[in-house]
């Protein structure tokens, strides 16, 4: 057994040991009244001959001032262990689903990380429990490695092509549009680590390092809004009008349907461009089925209530979603200049930390 290992595996663990039927809950109950209230060590007199003998046979559970305990310590000592160890890996497991740009932005912390799993994968001594727990978070933490390096470049991505494409808005279909403003808002939006929303990081005079991709994320927002509003008004016949209008409706009505609130809001808010609004005879035109497409979607993330129906669409909806970031930012804005980070006590204010 490694050094590293044994500070979760403690070496006083008997290796033919049974699995206890105890919990992790109880066993760290065991292991805290163990701290506070420790045996006599003068117990172990008091065993009849044949029992001292029979636990001769054990490992040493402490040290060498007993050097034969009873088998109820050496079965403490073991849930004591089987608490620690499980509790260790809980926290990595947590540490490694919540914060996962930990091991991405630092290869060390990952290296040190995955080194650890793999000794105590291959220690013989863990009990059924510890060894699948620690093979689940070790398969976690190397998937989350893969994707570490097939991540898209999106300085790539989103730049203009080198090459002009035969397609445009007019030849690709409306699916093909909305699923391709999904794919590049997901990719934007996956790519914003949680730190990028503290402090309002997107408004300060170091947004650009602090908030890097929440910048991104409403920069993407303005342009392809700017986009839906430039292809309806660059053309001058109102038929042409018409058409485009119904085609960006059905493009957001199957952004909706793929979850992507974002792309629905991008469009909505070029429906409601001044320039786009004002145009009465063309609207005049629109079909009336594309009229309660586009009010049913307006509906949907109106502002209204703090945007009370996006955030019942988002409850219902089933994961992955692209949420709008802005209702987000909004909140957090409220919550930072509303609530004092400390107390009247002068203590660190937890209810806003936890908001």
């Amino acid at each position: 057994m490694t050094s590293k290992a044994g500070v979760v595996v403690t070496s006083s663990r008997a290796s033919s040991r049974r699995s206890s039927t105890a919990s992790a809950a109880s066993a760290f109950a065991v292991a805290t009244a163990a701290s506070s209230n420790p045996q006599d060590p003068m117990d172990h007199t008091k065993q009849s001959l044949p029992q001292s003998r029979a636990n001769s046979r054990l490992p040493s559970a402490v040290g060498t001032d007993l050097k034969i305990p009873n088998a109820s310590r050496v079965k403490r000592e073991s849930m004591i262990s089987t608490a620690a160890t499980m509790r260790v890996l809980n926290v990595l497991r947590h540490w490694v689903s919540k914060h996962s740009q930990d091991f991405e932005n630092d290869p060390k912390l990952l290296q040190l990380t995955s080194e650890f799993l793999e000794e105590l994968v291959h220690n013989t001594s863990l009990l059924p429990a510890e060894h699948k727990a620690a093979v689940q978070l070790l398969q976690m933490i190397s998937k989350q490695a893969l994707e570490y390096r097939d991540k898209v470049d999106l300085d790539v991505l989103l730049s203009p092509p080198l090459l002009p494409s035969k397609d445009n808005i007019e030849s690709l279909s409306a699916l093909e549009i909305a699923e391709v403003m999904t794919y590049l808002d997901h990719k934007i939006f996956v790519r914003i680590q949680s730190e990028e929303f503290l402090g309002q990081a997107w408004m300060k005079d170091n947004k650009t390092t602090k908030a890097f991709h929440i910048l991104l994320m409403t920069r993407h927002f303005n342009d392809i809004s700017r986009l839906v509003a430039s292809e309806i008004m660059r053309v001058p016949e109102i038929p042409k009008r018409v058409a485009i209008i119904e085609k960006w409706a059905a493009v957001a009505d199957i952004c909706r349907c793929l979850h992507n609130f974002n792309g629905v809001l991008q469009i909505c808010a070029a429906f409601t461009n001044s320039s786009v609004f004002r145009l009465k005879r063309t609207w005049e035109k629109v079909c009336k089925t594309t009229k309660q497409t586009i009010d049913k979607l307006q509906t949907l993330v109106s502002t209204d209530g703090r945007f009370r129906n996006m955030r019942e669409a988002l409850h219902r909806c089933d994961p992955p979603c692209i949420p709008y970031l802005g209702m987000y930012l909004t909140d957090l804005s409220f919550i930072e200049e509303g609530t004092p980070n400390f107390t009247d006590e002068g203590l660190l204010n937890f209810s806003k930390m936890r908001m």
